[in-house]
């Protein structure tokens, strides 16, 4: 255990923090189901806010920046291939 206030502090702000990439993460993983499921017209005004949750996730550290770019190019070839 933690002996030092400053150690006790960081494991409540590191605890929040995984809490809150946690919950960004897995946001953006029903995100990209959805659009996956969607039509032609639902998916091409779906998949600017997917890709744009997808940046901010690799801007913040949560997904690499390369599993970003991978994600978005499946993205678009797959909105295109509707």
């Amino acid at each position: 255990m933690a002996n030092h206030k400053s150690a006790l502090k960081r494991i409540r702000s590191n605890e929040t923090k995984r809490l809150r990439n946690r919950y960004q993460h897995k946001t953006t993983r029903n995100a990209i189901k959805k659009l996956k499921d969607a039509e032609k017209q639902e998916a091409e005004t779906l998949f600017p806010t997917v890709v744009s949750m997808i940046d901010k996730l690799a801007k913040k550290n949560i997904i690499h920046d390369n599993k970003a770019a991978n994600l978005k190019s499946q993205l678009a070839k797959h909105v295109a291939a509707l």
